[in-house]
């Protein structure tokens, strides 16, 4: 590996999650990486005073290019957009547990989708990436003074829609487990009292399966559905807890195949808000991992 690869290499981790969290696929976000490759590959890079800025600034901007051109797509999908879900193993260790502290949650990057493009990713380098504001004004081409408005502004419309409890991940996880458990044996009492009464259920299944087109609210009406699964299903349903965007999530597979990859929000007793991935394009990638070996230990 000569240098010039090495220093690209070493950069790695930082450019990919600033491409997925502005772009929420991970296949674009690949996309915008191997773009900004080619242009470090092809660029005098001899006398640059700090390559992470050089290529943070590349990636950036191919970012906003590339969400530009994907919002008109984005306008016009089928029922609700929701991003690719990145799934891997639970983590094992209180240290692999730190890697996933950032905030890549399905909920927020789907909160994100609200802003423009320059918005987001003067949000992301500053609040998400601790960027200061003359490295986030040389990124954007903009003064210091814009971007703060941009981060203000960005901030303003966030605010409300940002998480309303701080939930430990012990009891998270607790939660989510006990929600399987019932949902896959079809225990409508116990997944009824595991839901809060104003709980919300968003799908997204890209025109390519059947989804919810509205919100779906309710405890009453969450159980029925979820009790109705189980018993259409019934033994053919196998639930998997995972690490789903930085949390726990569930991956529900029918007949052998992921039907869906489901991410949670909770006050720390029961179920508050409930996004599931159902678009097989956005699932590939999932089902890839599980076939190549089991998510989780038994």
């Amino acid at each position: 590996m000569d240098n010039r690869t090495a220093v690209f290499q070493g950069q790695r981790k930082r450019l990919l999650a600033i491409a997925y969290r502005m772009l929420g696929s991970p296949a674009e976000a690949e996309d915008v990486l191997q773009d900004a490759w080619l242009r470090w590959n092809e660029s005098d890079t001899g006398n640059l005073r700090s390559a992470q800025a050089w290529l943070v600034t590349i990636v950036t901007r191919l970012a906003i290019d590339r969400l530009r051109a994907v919002r008109a797509e984005r306008e016009h999908y089928s029922g609700f957009w929701l991003p690719e879900p990145l799934v891997q193993a639970l983590p094992e260790t209180p240290e692999q547990q730190l890697e996933l502290v950032d905030d890549v949650s399905v909920a927020f990057l789907t909160v994100l989708e609200q802003l423009a493009p320059e918005e987001r990713a003067a949000f992301l380098l500053r609040q998400v990436f601790d960027a200061d504001y003359a490295d986030v004004a040389a990124t954007l081409g903009k003064s210091e003074a814009a971007c703060r408005q941009l981060v203000h502004r960005a901030s303003e419309r966030l605010q409300a829609q940002r998480p309303r409890f701080t939930v430990s991940r012990e009891a998270h996880l607790r939660l989510l487990r006990a929600f399987a458990d019932a949902s896959g044996s079809g225990d409508f009492e116990r997944i009824r009292n595991l839901l809060r009464e104003d709980v919300e259920l968003v799908s997204d299944g890209g025109g390519k399966v059947n989804a919810f087109t509205k919100v779906l609210r309710g405890a009453q009406r969450l159980a029925q559905l979820y009790f109705a699964v189980a018993r259409r299903h019934g033994g053919a349903i196998r639930l998997v807890v995972a690490e789903v965007n930085g949390a726990p999530g569930l991956l529900r597979f029918i007949d052998g195949r992921l039907e869906s990859v489901q991410s949670f929000q909770t006050d720390g007793e029961r179920i508050v808000a409930i996004q599931a991935q159902r678009n097989p394009d956005k699932l590939a990638r999932a089902q890839a991992l599980f076939d190549a070996g089991p998510v989780t230990k038994p």
